[in-house]
């Protein structure tokens, strides 16, 4: 029986360990689409304590807590620090077979040198051990990332945020790069007209332009899409149900945009025509500068109204979607390519049922200029697992080239989350090894090692010319 968590934790074959040791191990890490804050990396913060680094903000372990019976208090509302982490800590060992559970105990021996398995029992020490190492230089965020062996980090940034933390940092001259990402999900949100008017007036605001047509609209967007480019972006993000890819007229979306400015309620047919403009001018703009566009596309948000209205979003009420992803999505990429003006693509599923449809999807529009222009993105949010992560390596290397994959990224908001690159690594390795060892792939290491190394680091390097 092995030991939980040796050495050779998810090898499960000699091939697989000098794979791993030998070639992925070492990689650095490029973290190309997370929600880390760029203002706790540029004031290089020191949490006071371990539920504060570990738990704020953390929807998986809040969700697996109310499941739990963990009432609300201890999940995002009045308890204290301490009690939050007794709560997670009893609830810990109910996760076992959930990903949680391996991340957990990953991240306590890769951050704080500690083995011991997280219980109620256990959870005083460890607590009491990880809020003391906390306290020291070496646990301040920029540390945090230097021990992980972070090469580069892509923020989520909305187009009317002041970018100030990132100025910040190319000014203190941190070497590890904090790049933003433009995201403006908050600018095609029409369905709520008194919220859609509200943010165009932060758009004035931000960008000192009067808007009161879409012209005007469009003006300032570039005008921010422009800063961001002038601030190091070089990535935009969309998090989307689904692509919307509707026929319009300029003269539809200027109607259109005068209704919802004026503070009318839009119907179905008319968000989509909106939505689906302002994807292309989005996807136009990146284009033009060379930009790399991702969607993530398929999740259903906000189930559970009553606690979206007491506690808000992003705290652990979304689900997998069952949209219909394929025709738009080809009509949305044909499109621009039909225009030459597709740029590098990352497409991120949440239904698994999408997977084959993904990784086919994208092979449409690989023309050749570049390898993996379009590619099919890691496994995202409810598929960051084992499973998931081997179903999309499956899918893709089943229909386009596993070896020009563009790998792992963490999607997380916690400084404690860059062991899940050493999870995708032993995980693909294990894959490989596994099929070297049963004769399905040749036992050449120096080239298989290669192709793993591409796929942990060089092939996003690469792609994002970072």
């Amino acid at each position: 029986m092995k030991p939980f968590l040796d050495e050779d934790f998810l090898l499960h074959n000699k091939t697989a360990v000098k794979l791993y040791h030998e070639f992925a191990k070492s990689m650095p890490v490029i973290d190309y689409h997370c929600h880390l804050s760029p203002q706790q990396i540029a004031d290089n913060v020191t949490f006071k304590n371990l539920t504060q680094i570990w738990l704020y903000g953390d929807h998986y372990k809040w969700r697996a807590m109310r499941i739990n019976g963990v009432n609300e208090k201890h999940c995002t509302g009045s308890a204290s620090d301490k009690d939050k982490f007794l709560q997670w800590a009893a609830t810990v060992p109910y996760t076992l077979r959930n990903p949680l559970y391996h991340w957990t105990h990953l991240e306590l021996k890769r951050y704080f040198g500690i083995s011991e398995i997280l219980n109620e029992h256990t959870a005083e020490q460890i607590y009491t051990q990880c809020t003391a190492l906390l306290q020291q230089p070496d646990y301040s965020v920029k540390n945090l990332l230097r021990k992980m062996n972070v090469y580069t980090i892509c923020t989520t940034d909305d187009p009317v945020d002041s970018l100030e933390y990132h100025q910040k940092l190319k000014g203190d001259g941190f070497e590890i790069p904090v790049l933003p990402a433009f995201r403006p999900d908050n600018v095609m949100n029409v369905t709520d007209p008194e919220k859609f008017n509200s943010y165009l007036k932060k758009l004035e605001a931000i960008t000192s332009i009067s808007i009161s047509s879409f012209d005007d609209f469009l003006y300032a967007l570039q005008n921010r899409h422009d800063f961001f480019a002038s601030m190091g972006c070089s990535v935009s993000d969309h998090g989307l149900e689904e692509i919307c890819a509707e026929e319009f007229t300029g003269s539809e979306i200027d109607s259109i945009f005068h209704k919802v400015h004026s503070g009318k309620h839009l119907n179905e047919v008319e968000q989509r025509k909106f939505k689906s403009a302002m994807l292309v001018h989005f996807a136009e703009w990146d284009w033009e500068k060379g930009w790399i566009q991702q969607y993530h596309l398929g999740a259903l948000r906000n189930n559970n109204t009553r606690m979206l209205n007491t506690i808000g979003p992003d705290t652990g009420w979304d689900s997998i979607g069952d949209f219909q992803q394929g025709k738009n999505l080809s009509k949305f990429l044909g499109k621009l390519d039909n225009d030459d003006r597709l740029t590098k693509t990352i497409v991120y599923n949440l239904n698994p049922a999408d997977n084959e449809l993904m990784a086919t999807m994208v092979g449409n529009f690989n023309d050749g200029s570049v390898a993996g222009k379009i590619q099919f993105g890691a496994a995202w949010w409810f598929l960051d697992q084992k499973d998931g992560m081997v179903k999309q390596m499956n899918a893709l290397s089943n229909m386009g080239l596993l070896s020009r994959f563009v790998g792992m990224l963490t999607d997380s908001r916690s400084f404690l989350s860059y062991p899940r690159h050493e999870y995708f690594r032993r995980i693909l390795c294990n894959l490989l090894g596994e099929e070297i060892e049963h004769g399905e792939l040749p036992n050449d290491i120096p080239w298989i090692g290669k192709v793993l190394q591409d796929i942990c680091f060089y092939n996003a390097k690469n792609y994002f010319n970072w």
